[in-house]
């Protein structure tokens, strides 16, 4: 475990750094605080106090602790340096090196990494000067994690909020395990749409909710995430660890695929591919004529699974899932031996699946024995999915 310092600045989201605190405490680490002045305008210097069972640095003229120049050992102490909220204040300080107050005498002082989790208005955000010291501070080593588009305490919505406590935590434990930060995953999310005319389209219930989670858990477990998505009825990500890519075919799909899985580790196949395309697509909208049968000729679309799996290497996981209303471990076993995967989540989507928060699976492995995983939220299984996969790479 680490000796970890919390820089707490002036931001409304200085209370959610409370939490930060002790969830990081509740991960065995030991922690220290350090506080601007305008930062104790918003949480009290003894709360942390109480938590930490140490005295909160925010004066360098304290004389009870001049003699042993309270800043430079606590520079010194730390193994790791959290700024939590960082205002566009301490920002500027850090880029520029300044040093007026004791919380940015001490970074300066800090010879360790230093981690920052900006929270702002989203115009203070977006302005230049703050995108400047933004670049110059990650061209000096500090490690930025980037606010998030939602309410702000003005009341509107824009990029400037603090991502939730969750995240800065699971941030902080991949940047200190740093077991997945040179891992590239490729997950699909959503449907893939057919097209029939210029106006209708063959397409599926996917709401894309399960690998929306997938990419945001295997994010915060850090690794680099390449999301592919077809139609979906929840919001993209907003993580600088996702690049998001936007198809809407199988054929598409499979070509997007094919091109971020020769450089990445794992393929997680979660969207809900169509399986059928009209043979004789038509350009023009098909009209509608009295007495007149309309007769669609399909045929099928790329298997993206099985492409894949003949084409992995060794050291590359595949993952697929078992879309299923009937004898769901039965066809779910013929897919993992059919496909060359190495994991099948399994799910009986005629109980209420898609579009719903939740979910009941069952994981199956080659020579393992089923794991049956009770009905949870979506998130919760994308991360007990990604632990898995974090798993079965370290067998590879």
């Amino acid at each position: 475990m680490s000796r970890i310092a919390v820089y707490l600045t002036g931001g409304i989201a200085a209370y959610k750094a409370v939490e930060v605190v002790r969830g990081l405490q509740k991960q065995g680490h030991q922690v220290r605080v350090v506080m601007t002045e305008n930062a104790e305008h918003f949480v009290a210097k003894q709360t942390l106090a109480a938590l930490t069972k140490y005295p909160v640095l925010d004066n360098l003229w304290v004389e009870s602790e001049q003699a042993k120049i309270s800043h430079i050992e606590l520079a010194d102490w730390s193994e790791l340096a959290l700024v939590v909220p960082a205002t566009a204040n301490i920002i500027a300080k850090l880029a520029y090196g300044l040093a007026d107050d004791a919380a940015s005498t001490t970074l300066l002082a800090t010879s360790s990494p230093i981690l920052v989790v900006p929270a702002m208005n989203s115009h203070m955000w977006s302005k230049p000067s703050t995108q400047r010291n933004i670049s110059q501070i990650k061209a000096d080593g500090v490690k930025v994690l980037e606010p998030v588009v939602g309410r702000l305490a003005e009341g509107y919505s824009g990029k400037g909020r603090m991502p939730e406590v969750s995240q800065v935590l699971a941030w902080v434990d991949s940047f200190l395990s740093n077991s997945n930060s040179d891992k590239r995953i490729v997950i699909t999310a959503g449907g893939t749409l057919e097209p029939i005319d210029p106006v209708r389209y063959i397409g599926n219930r996917s709401s894309g909710k399960m690998g929306i989670a997938l990419a945001k858990a295997a994010a915060s477990a850090g690794f680099k995430v390449d999301l592919i998505v077809g139609n979906i009825s929840v919001d993209l990500p907003d993580d600088i660890n996702i690049k998001v890519s936007q198809i809407e075919t199988t054929e598409q799909m499979l070509k997007a695929v094919k091109e971020n899985f020769e450089a990445a580790d794992v393929l997680i196949m979660a969207a809900a591919v169509a399986d059928y395309r009209v043979k004789n697509y038509v350009n023009h909208k098909i009209k509608k004529q009295a007495k007149i049968q309309y007769q669609l000729d399909l045929e099928e679309t790329p298997d993206i699974l099985k492409t894949i799996g003949a084409l992995k290497r060794p050291d590359q996981l595949v993952i697929g899932f078992a879309a299923e209303t009937n004898d769901l471990l039965e066809n779910a076993t013929k897919k993992l031996e059919s496909k060359n995967a190495d994991i099948i989540v399994a799910n009986d989507v005629s109980k209420n699946v898609f579009g719903n928060d939740e979910d009941e699976v069952t994981i199956l492995q080659k020579k393992s024995c089923p794991l049956h995983w009770q009905r949870m939220d979506k998130s919760k299984i994308a991360k007990r999915l990604i632990k898995l996969v974090e798993e079965n790479l370290i067998k590879k």
